[in-house]
């Protein structure tokens, strides 16, 4: 298959939901799908309504904007009343709820809040804004990171003086082993994420079935891709033989981008991180490394101490709980009452790969 279209040939999914029919056990199976672009795709095709009942696909961690912190959020507020700071950031992490506001209503005060599509775009704001400090709001997983270490290479390079990175930055399979490690959370199998994949390549995932003899199964995300991501996870779970299987060979290899990781290395060094309703992850984060530490917005303005006094208030939303496949988005009580894409209590229903948002939209 070449192009779109056959990737979401009706006929073929329909082959593909008889055969996942056909062998699916009674006793019924729970796949994690870690992305949230497989979350959302999903439900915008429909597939939940031509897979059985008794095979439940639970949302995992694949979010970044879901599982930035609230501190990190509260790091980004104290920040906007700087008037000589200007935020650059993703549009979904400007709507974030911090301990005390977001910074979409902090804006409207100060108006130093940037949305951008890249973090290349931060440079050039550096470049416009000479008498101004911009800090880009580094958020995202294996796929965004190289290209966030690329532009802190080029900051360097171009001499500037007058952005920093606020970092939070995450690693999949730390957070995998973090889920599977936690007697209450039920996985029958991972659905890995496709782009997080073609970075990091099969091999990251090995110690899965190694561990705790799962199957794991890297797929892409058109409709065709997901189910047979999925056909592949229940076979295995059948059979009893769980290893690592790669359902978009197309693009993942085994070892990943050489390159890219390269660049990884070359930024930045691991770290223990903070995942919003996950806690401390070890060994999931990244931090710029000493040499490069003039881009660090945490080191330039000491963050670190506003923060621990900022504390966190507490809600009822559960997004905790959803990130880790515990609930479904419906069973929390926040859920289309209080909780909407226009006015959300948490990130599951900000960002447009939140599970809640897609359940919002489409369950």
């Amino acid at each position: 298959m070449k192009y779109i279209d056959e990737y979401r040939n009706k006929k073929l999914a329909g082959v593909l939901s008889k055969k996942i029919k056909e062998i699916m056990p009674l006793s019924g199976i729970r796949l994690m799908e870690v992305c949230g672009t497989h979350t959302h795709n999903f439900f915008r095709f429909g597939l939940d309504k031509i897979l059985p009942q008794s095979l439940k696909l639970i949302s995992g961690p694949g979010c970044p904007v879901c599982v930035s912190p609230q501190e990190y959020i509260d790091k980004a507020l104290s920040l906007v009343k700087n008037k000589d700071v200007i935020i650059a950031t993703f549009g979904d992490m400007i709507r974030i709820p911090g301990t005390s506001s977001t910074l979409e209503k902090e804006r409207a005060r100060f108006g130093n809040v940037r949305a951008v599509y890249s973090p290349l775009d931060s440079l050039q704001l550096a470049k416009n804004n000479p008498d101004k400090k911009i800090v880009f709001l580094g958020v995202g997983f294996e796929t965004t990171i190289p290209t966030i270490a690329i532009s802190i290479l080029l900051a360097k390079k171009e001499k500037l003086k007058n952005i920093y990175f606020l970092n939070s930055l995450k690693l999949i399979p730390p957070a995998l082993d973090f889920l599977m490690k936690d007697k209450s959370v039920e996985i029958d199998g991972f659905l890995c994420p496709g782009h997080v994949s073609a970075i990091i390549g099969t091999n990251a995932y090995e110690f899965i079935p190694r561990k705790y003899k799962i199957g794991c199964c890297i797929a892409g995300f058109e409709p065709l891709d997901i189910l047979e991501g999925i056909y592949l996870l229940v076979q295995q779970k059948v059979r009893k033989k769980a290893k690592v299987l790669n359902q978009y060979s197309r693009v993942v290899t085994s070892l990943g981008n050489k390159r890219a990781l390269g660049i990884i290395k070359r930024v930045f060094t691991i770290k223990d991180s903070s995942w919003r309703g996950l806690g401390i992850i070890p060994g999931s984060g990244l931090e710029v490394r000493k040499e490069l530490s003039c881009f660090d917005a945490d080191k330039h303005f000491s963050l670190k101490t506003c923060i621990e006094k900022s504390g966190h208030k507490k809600t009822r939303c559960r997004c905790g709980d959803v990130l880790k496949g515990k609930i479904q988005p419906d069973e929390c009580r926040l859920f289309r009452r209080l909780c909407t894409p226009e006015n959300p209590y948490g990130p599951c229903m900000v960002s447009n790969e939140g599970a809640c948002n897609a359940y919002y939209k489409y369950h």
